[in-house]
């Protein structure tokens, strides 16, 4: 099968197109023939080598694949054979023409929804959506998605509305872009310090930030009395380490910061909201949106795009 893998890490240019044999599945694994792969954020946090150790050079990259089983485990029913589902890789394994996913981990696809959708919202919709439940975000909260223009961001937007919030505020890199999410429901549109827009609240009772990076500690301070802010991503990099002072400076308000990752979810609980967001998008309640569809072989060139701030939603590769 041909593969992804990291030569090099660090640029982009450091991500090899290689042949590798077929993998096995182990007892309770499945092989899948993958139609689509998606490219998070956190694939090119690994690339990056910003995570530290552990990664070994020659890694494939990718986490989140659709497709069909073609092989199980022996632990596996073998009626799993032919199914199509979306599945979880791990850190390691998704970009490659057969990918190996843990049963528990691959989750059946109803019909209607393309495999390259659901690589757009599998990871990312789950996610927005237990981070809001993390955040208690509510009706009549003012909510802001920090980093809103990819697929966690833009489902976040989506979700907020539909749970009632009184506004979404949304930072993002330019105002094309802002209008683009505008068209999700944001309410209003921030550049990326947090500032652009008179009308905006200046505190929030949620802020959902996918960013990460040094101003984190900047947008703590635009937390109401008793805000929530929830860190799901570090596409920026990791805060300063001294960010925590934020919050003992305005003690008396209350404020919170959490991380979140799917990795604290119930795995039923988890695919079972997953399964959801699938039939979501079917019906047209949550829209997948996909930046651009590319070879398994130019994943590279998508790297470097979402290095360069150019990517809104997701790039799916194919094989």
């Amino acid at each position: 099968m041909r593969a992804m893998t990291v030569r090099e890490f660090g640029a982009p240019s450091g991500m090899e197109l290689v042949d590798l044999p077929a993998p096995k599945p182990e007892a309770d694994q499945v092989v899948i023939r993958t139609d689509a792969m998606g490219i998070g954020g956190v694939d090119a946090v690994i690339r990056r080598g910003t995570l530290g150790g552990g990664y070994p050079s020659g890694m494939i990259l990718g986490s989140e694949v659709a497709g069909t089983i073609v092989e199980v485990g022996a632990d596996v029913d073998q009626s799993r054979i032919g199914q199509r589902v979306w599945a979880f890789t791990g850190t390691s394994g998704g970009y490659a023409e057969l990918a190996v996913a843990h049963i528990g981990d691959a989750v059946a696809l109803p019909d209607g929804i393309p495999s390259t959708d659901a690589v757009a919202l599998g990871s990312a919709a789950t996610v927005a959506h237990f981070a809001l439940a993390h955040a208690h975000a509510g009706r009549g909260d003012r909510v802001l998605v920090r980093g809103a223009a990819g697929s966690i961001g833009i489902a976040a937007i989506e979700l907020t509305i539909q749970l009632g919030a009184a506004t979404v505020a949304v930072t993002t890199s330019s105002p094309d872009r802002g209008r683009r999410l505008q068209q999700f429901g944001a309410t209003h549109v921030l550049d990326r310090a947090g500032h652009g827009d008179a009308a905006a609240p200046t505190e929030f009772d949620v802020i959902v930030d996918i960013a990460g990076g040094p101003a984190v500690p900047d947008f703590i301070d635009r937390l109401a009395p008793n805000g929530r802010m929830v860190l799901v991503g570090a596409v920026s990099g990791f805060p300063p380490a001294d960010f925590g002072m934020r919050l003992m400076q305005s003690f008396q308000k209350s404020r919170s910061v959490a991380t979140f990752s799917l990795a604290s979810i119930d795995p039923g609980e988890r695919d079972m909201a997953r399964f959801a967001s699938f039939e979501a998008a079917v019906r047209g309640d949550l829209h997948p949106v996909i930046d651009a569809v590319m070879p398994l072989g130019e994943a590279a060139t998508a790297h470097q795009r979402m290095d360069d701030g150019d990517v809104f939603g997701r790039i799916v590769l194919i094989p």
